[in-house]
């Protein structure tokens, strides 16, 4: 069963290989090299974590990297004036405001202040827009590491049902959108959605990101379906999971990402293939 396992790491490694030959160019050509810009309020041991994971890729593949920590008292207006700098510096290609802000800040209105050409997160209303008029845009990384997933299970999506579970902005949404590029006949549930598990057995292939453990089993998964799970949660022994039973699952699938050293694995990759977009998109 192990052959059907689709795992992050070789997909990761391909993705930073292209950032890394590009960077190489740039020092050959003697150009500035791309840097990414993350702005971190608070000091939360998850965010700090995540933050670090960005610092640790960056030096990996040769990116520049600069982290701008802030008290979690700022004000709104203030984070807004520090994201309005960062939108002005040219040395900063890529700019990634560390989620979740804290309560008394509105997450909406400082998005909505970044340039829509260095949102690398793929937030802005503008590259939302653009991704939803099927035009070229910054999207969210972990749909396109869903996507990368698909691709690597040699899925042709033209023609095939896709079932989402999961609205999300990060996942849900932006997902359904392309696939619904790629000619797909999409689906999307969410947990007011009726009879939900005879719509997953639709499905040819099932992007499963509702954040519930081990809540997709065989019975909602057709014969010979491609599952991507992108759920990280905890089972009842404390184990890191995702949203679909492996063991149950496995012998019905002919493809699944596991969790863990699946899509998470993946993510950072995309996101630094999104500031070299951003890079780009400059003309230098």
């Amino acid at each position: 069963m192990e052959e059907k396992k689709i795992y992050g790491k070789e997909i990761a490694d391909r993705i930073n290989e292209q950032t890394i030959q590009f960077i190489e160019k740039c020092k050959l050509n003697h150009q500035r090299i791309p840097k990414l810009a993350v702005l971190l309020v608070g000091n939360s041991p998850a965010s700090l974590s995540y933050v670090a994971g960005f610092e640790k890729i960056c030096a990996k593949v040769g990116m520049l990297y600069e982290l701008i920590t802030m008290d979690e008292n700022i004000s709104e207006e203030e984070l807004i004036q520090v994201v309005q700098k960062c939108n002005q510096e040219k040395t900063i290609d890529g700019i990634l405001i560390q989620m979740p802000l804290p309560k008394h800040i509105h997450s909406d209105k400082v998005i909505e202040a970044l340039d829509p050409k260095k949102d690398v997160d793929g937030f802005h209303p503008m590259n939302v827009g653009k991704l939803v008029m099927g035009q070229d845009a910054f999207v969210p990384c972990t749909a396109l590491s869903a996507m990368a997933f698909i691709e690597e299970a040699d899925v042709d999506l033209k023609g095939k049902e896709v079932v989402i579970l999961g609205r999300s902005n990060v996942i849900g949404k932006p997902a359904a959108h392309l696939c619904l590029a790629k000619h797909a006949t999409v689906t999307v549930c969410h947990s007011r959605t009726q009879h939900i598990e005879q719509v997953c057995q639709r499905a040819d292939v099932v992007i499963a990101a509702m954040g519930q453990a081990k809540l997709v089993n065989e019975n909602w998964i057709k014969e010979g379906a491609v599952v991507i799970d992108v759920g990280v949660n905890r089972d009842s022994d404390g184990k890191l999971c995702g949203d679909v039973d492996l063991e149950r699952v496995i012998d019905r699938v002919s493809r699944i990402s596991p969790v863990p050293k699946g899509v998470g694995v993946v993510t950072n990759a995309m996101l630094l293939q999104n500031a070299i977009k951003a890079y780009q998109m400059k003309g230098e």
